[in-house]
């Protein structure tokens, strides 16, 4: 493996990462590569002090997805829209934060690493171009920008090439943890050497950024009550479905150009197979998000009746890994909007059909929008209030006030 600057073929990544792991290509073949992984955990460090320190230089990678120069390609992107189906585009940035991380870690003592890194979140995807080409070639660049102890920062952006430049499309921020070779517990990575003024000032970025998740940890709606605003906000939406003929609790009706939000959902499921499997032999996170993705989209477009565009992914969050056999369940919820813009919520959980208990793996926030004014979704419940606040604070920071009502509507799924 280089150091840094690594160049490479979107199609070759998870090769790549195979050949990094020691991962097995067959299936039958799993439980031995792991119990050849288990005998890796001698060459961890003990403390990050033992480690020695990379440059941002030392993860740049590089991956190309010749759409426009190899046609072959395209079906696998292509939608029945004549675009490009922005699933897959979520599969190949985890694939490459993966990469990275494994680029910043690399010991060239060694023919196989003995970390394993996976995808703890996605702190945020925004979309700078309102059209991806499905025959015109895409760009990835990226690089570590910020470490902790064992979590690592890595921010890619991808470009297109067309009318003779590249020009940027999205920016993408995930969060990466560094565990031991059996995926069981914490590891220690490289610590990070800051050679620039410019270094700096992405590395304070990423502290910002960690700040950020912890105080938005904190201040989440399943540990603690609304604020005094919040709790005047749902007030007021309650007052706003009273009879007033009636002027009783129980009688509600919807208001002018409104929806009710437990009318406003979508449910999926998958039968986890090993062809979706990682390089640790769990379901691979970039299909879990292409999937929570496709049904959030057709949720959206459900709701507005034409095809919206994606505007942000933001906190996306992998709260455990999904095994091999999982039944996977998918419920997707729209409980925002505000003017032309959708904030859809996707919840996915495993089910033990043994036991009957359900577990979450992850949630996923997506913000769309369309060329008019979309009606309110109202909450009825408490639950679905709950559900209201946590998708006005996700799209508030991330919803752009001035779109321009031209904004393409390519980017489907």
């Amino acid at each position: 493996m280089a150091d840094g600057n690594t160049f490479l073929l979107v199609s070759n990544v998870r090769n790549r990462l195979r050949e990094i792991v020691g991962a097995s290509t067959n299936w039958k073949d799993h439980q031995q590569a792991l119990a050849e992984r288990a005998s890796l955990s001698q060459y961890l460090a003990q403390s990050q002090d033992e480690l020695p320190a990379k440059t941002m230089k030392d993860s740049a990678v590089e991956a190309h997805l010749p759409l426009g120069s190899q046609p072959a390609l395209r079906e696998k992107y292509l939608n029945y829209h004549n675009s490009v189906r922005f699933g897959r585009i979520l599969e190949d940035l985890d694939s490459l934060a993966v990469l990275i991380c494994y680029s910043h870690t690399w010991n060239k003592e060694l023919k196989r690493s003995p970390l394993s890194i996976v995808t703890a979140l996605v702190d945020k995807i925004d979309l700078r171009k309102n059209i991806i080409y499905p025959d015109c070639d895409i760009k990835f660049t990226g690089h570590v920008t910020w470490v902790g102890k064992t979590s690592i920062e890595a921010k890619m952006h991808m470009s297109q090439y067309h009318d003779g430049a590249y020009t940027n499309v999205l920016d993408a921020t995930f969060v990466m943890v560094a565990r031991d070779p059996e995926n069981k517990r914490a590891a220690f990575i490289n610590p990070l050497k800051l050679e620039s003024p410019e270094e700096e000032a992405i590395f304070q970025q990423g502290e910002i950024n960690k700040t950020r998740r912890v105080e938005l940890s904190t201040a989440s709606l399943l540990k603690v009550a609304p604020t005094a605003e919040e709790r005047t906000l749902i007030h007021n939406l309650f007052l706003n479905t009273l009879d007033t003929q009636t002027v009783s609790f129980r009688s509600r009706i919807l208001p002018p150009n409104s929806v009710w939000m437990e009318d406003c959902k979508m449910k999926g499921l998958e039968i986890c197979h090993p062809q979706e499997r990682n390089i640790f032999n769990r379901i691979f996170g970039g299909f879990l998000m292409r999937k929570a993705y496709e049904l959030g989209w057709a949720n959206a477009c459900a709701f507005v009746g034409c095809r919206p565009t994606l505007v942000a992914v933001d906190d996306i969050i992998f709260r455990k890994p999904v095994e091999i056999g999982s039944l996977l369940l998918l419920s997707s919820q729209v409980c925002y909007t505000e003017g032309m813009h959708i904030q859809v919520r996707v919840h996915t959980e495993v089910l033990d059909p043994l036991t009957r208990q359900h577990s979450t793996t992850n949630v996923f926030h997506f913000t769309f929008c369309i060329d008019n004014d979309i009606p309110s979704v109202v909450p009825q419940s408490y639950g679905e209030s709950m559900l209201y606040l946590d998708g006005k604070s996700t799209a508030s920071p991330n919803t752009p006030k001035t779109l321009p009502n031209t904004f393409g509507l390519e980017c489907t799924v």
